[in-house]
Parts: C-alpha cells; sequence; structure tokens
C-alpha cells in the first residue's frame, strides 16, 4: 500500500483560544479528553510542549484488553497558532488553532498509517477531537 496523502479532522470549540490552546496541551486535561470514546482512558499524559520537546499520552481500553503510548516531538510550537509534532513511528501531525468571535477552530492534519484503513483513522482522530471539543466547552 502506499502511503496515501494526508488526512484532516476539524471542529470548532465554542470556548476562547487560550482556553483551548491550555486545555489541548496541559496534561491533567489532556488526561479529560483524549479518547476516542467511554471504553477508552489516557491515564497518564507528558507534555513538554516547545520546538525539540516530547510528548507521550499513554491510551488504554478501560477493561485492559489494549492500550498504546501516543508519543513524538514537537517540530514547531507557535503559541495559539501552530503545532507540529513527529510522531515516534516518523509520521507527522499539524494542528493549526483559529480564533474568530470568541469560538476556536482546530485543524489536525496527519499521516496515516499504514496497517488500519484511512477512513477508520480519520474517524478515530475525529472522536478524539470532538470529545476534545465537548471537554473544553464544559470547562469554559
Amino acid at each position: 500500500m502506499t502511503q496515501a496523502s494526508k488526512i484532516t479532522v476539524e471542529a470548532t470549540a465554542n470556548a476562547p483560544l487560550e482556553k483551548v490552546w491550555k486545555a489541548w496541551n496541559t496534561p491533567n486535561d489532556i488526561m479529560q479528553w483524549n479518547t476516542p470514546d467511554p471504553s477508552w482512558h489516557c491515564p497518564s499524559s507528558e507534555n513538554d510542549l516547545r520546538t525539540g520537546g516530547k510528548f507521550k499520552n499513554r491510551m488504554e481500553a478501560k477493561d485492559g484488553s489494549f492500550g498504546f503510548d501516543f508519543e513524538g516531538v514537537y517540530d514547531k510550537v507557535e503559541l495559539h497558532k501552530e503545532i507540529t509534532y513527529t510522531m515516534a513511528d516518523g509520521r507527522r501531525a499539524t494542528t493549526l488553532f483559529t480564533e474568530q468571535n470568541g469560538k476556536t477552530n482546530i485543524e489536525t492534519m496527519f499521516d496515516p498509517e499504514t496497517e488500519n484503513d484511512p477512513e477508520f483513522q480519520k474517524q478515530g482522530w475525529q472522536a478524539i477531537l470532538d470529545n476534545f471539543v465537548k471537554y473544553v466547552e464544559s470547562i469554559h
């Protein structure tokens, strides 16, 4: 299978940019929202948000059947605007943040992996992003 083009997921949170940025990047917050559905949880998160810094979020099925570390290194961090990183397997992702009228749009473009169908990957990343929006709006 050849490397597919980047996958994009997007959502708008009814919350100001600074609050969205903080919830997106604070480990205690990440552990609250970083799951695709209620059968998963994120029991640990480490985040050194700077160019060259590393992040690692543990994602596990609550029944203990499966788990993995989602980790990488930041290539670019532009406060309240952009985060680009390289994942442990070499794939890259960029998330852009734009605020308009007190709402914040979050758009993530990522290289798909080759094991799972790209549509399945898009649905998983979109579910996590939608969960983030629910979370940040609930604390806003």
